[in-house]
């Protein structure tokens, strides 16, 4: 039977006061909202969120890939092989794009439940990210947040297998963004809950319902979409949940993720469930969908490497709504951006394994790591005999560091690093760490972000970020 067999998450460490919004001040333990920072984008929360969920796994084992977002940065090119490639997976895995409604997660979900249900493939990998803007000092600024989540969907050994599912579909212009558009827009509040988010969410609970024959109290955790607050209280009262069910939506400390935000709590509820219980997710967007599950054993690892719960944990605080607003580049500029062709696409396409994969060479010879790939080793000076080596997911230490003041960056300084990686140098920038924290020696792991941007595209590579206290170098 179909479920779902290993799970992930990531939400960016940065937070910005809800304070800030109103002109205030931050408050210690106040309510605030993540934000993807400047080298952020929904692909590399995509990346990150997936090795989070294949943790531990061979990752040869995954058969596809379908990635759910209304925000990557292309129109004509796809996010699922960019995403494949830098996870190392198969040359043969199979990709495809989800995208177009906020219940897009929800709906590539159970596209790959289908799909495994139909022994179309044995595991198939869905990844949900999204990184919405809002127009700064709009009603929906507090209430967006950025975050990504992964599901590795298998028959093979579940930890939660499907119940039954549930969609309805109704045309409705209540938020919206049309092709160009920065900001997201919304219809007035008012009719946005009162003719499309409550009756399309309750009705398709209630057809979950009926279709289960199971009733809302039968259920453990209960995850459900919210467009705000108030209008997740309105939903729970009207389905009349009892409150000890209900995930917390993640409001005041995470956001709303859009086309993420289901699928987050649904992963939320994985990993506060215990076996036997049920679970019930809800999508909103177009109409709504909905799914049953029920916990049933520990899945094909031993758990995220952090999970939803570690992510909210690990924060850093942003200085300044300026900060803010530099990152997401909506302060003037004296340059246009996309004023270059950019980076050859000969030249990305030839070192596509080094600069998405971070794919190194060890020597076969004397075993010597190198990077980036070449035809001498440098230790030894055989020629011509390598094996290719993964380096996303080992662990390195910082050799030297400098700081630089000029490199574009709304905190800066940014933090360059020569980095070994098991005897290969590699030149890196450090993230997700203050300069006072930094040092020779600084035990690092490696995640995926924008380098630059150049013709009107985003560009990426790995960077170094800090192991957290108590975790493993």
């Amino acid at each position: 039977m179909a479920g779902i067999a290993a799970f992930g998450a990531y939400i960016p460490p940065t937070r910005l006061p809800l304070a800030y919004l109103a002109g205030r001040p931050a408050k210690e333990g106040g309510p605030e909202k993540a934000v993807a920072w400047n080298d952020e984008d929904s692909v590399t929360m995509a990346v990150a969120a997936a090795v989070d969920c294949l943790s531990g796994m061979d990752r040869d084992c995954v058969d596809g890939v379908l990635f759910a977002s209304t925000t990557h940065a292309f129109r004509e090119k796809q996010a699922a092989a960019l995403i494949a490639r830098a996870l190392d997976l198969r040359g043969d895995v199979r990709t495809a794009d989800y995208s177009g409604s906020l219940r897009a997660g929800v709906s590539a979900l159970r596209g790959a439940l289908d799909a495994v249900s139909g022994s179309d493939a044995e595991n198939i990998l869905v990844i949900a990210s999204d990184c919405r803007m809002a127009a700064p000092g709009s009603a929906l600024e507090a209430n967006f947040g950025d975050a990504a989540v992964a599901f590795l969907v298998s028959s093979e050994n579940p930890l939660a297998t499907l119940v039954g599912s549930h969609a309805v579909a109704e045309e409705i212009v209540d938020v919206w963004r049309s092709e160009g558009d920065p900001f997201v827009h919304s219809w007035e509040e008012r009719f946005v809950v009162q003719e499309g988010y409550l009756p399309q969410m309750a009705a398709v609970v209630e057809g979950l319902l009926d279709k289960t024959s199971t009733k809302i109290a039968d259920y453990a955790r209960v995850a459900l979409y919210a467009p705000d607050p108030r209008s997740h209280a309105a939903l729970t009262r009207k389905l009349e949940a009892a409150p000890r069910t209900l995930e917390d939506p993640l409001f005041r400390k995470v956001g709303n993720s859009g086309a993420a935000f289901a699928p987050l709590l649904l992963a939320a509820a994985l990993e506060a469930a215990a076996e036997g219980d049920l679970l019930l997710v809800a999508g909103y967007g177009d109409g709504a969908e909905a799914m049953a599950f029920q916990k049933c054993g520990e899945g094909r690892a031993s758990g995220p490497s952090r999970g939803v719960a570690g992510h909210v944990a690990r924060r850093r605080t942003v200085a300044s709504y300026d900060r803010y607003l530099k990152a997401r580049s909506l302060t003037p500029a004296e340059w246009n951006r996309g004023g270059d062709p950019g980076l050859s696409a000969t030249v990305h396409f030839r070192e596509r394994d080094e600069d998405l994969g971070f794919k190194g060479q060890r020597c076969r010879s004397c075993d010597a790591i190198q990077f980036p790939c070449q035809r001498v080793c440098e230790s030894c000076f055989a020629k011509d005999d390598f094996d290719r080596v993964r380096l996303s997911d080992r662990r390195g230490q910082v050799v030297t560091y400098t700081f630089d003041y000029f490199f574009p960056n709304p905190d800066p300084p940014t933090i360059v690093t020569v980095t070994d990686i098991e005897g290969a140098r590699v030149h890196l920038q450090l993230v997700d760490c203050r300069p006072e924290d930094t040092r020779i020696g600084l035990p690092v792991e490696f995640v995926f972000r924008r380098i630059h941007e150049g013709g009107g595209r985003p560009n990426y590579y790995w960077k170094g970020r800090p192991i957290d206290p108590g975790e493993t170098a």
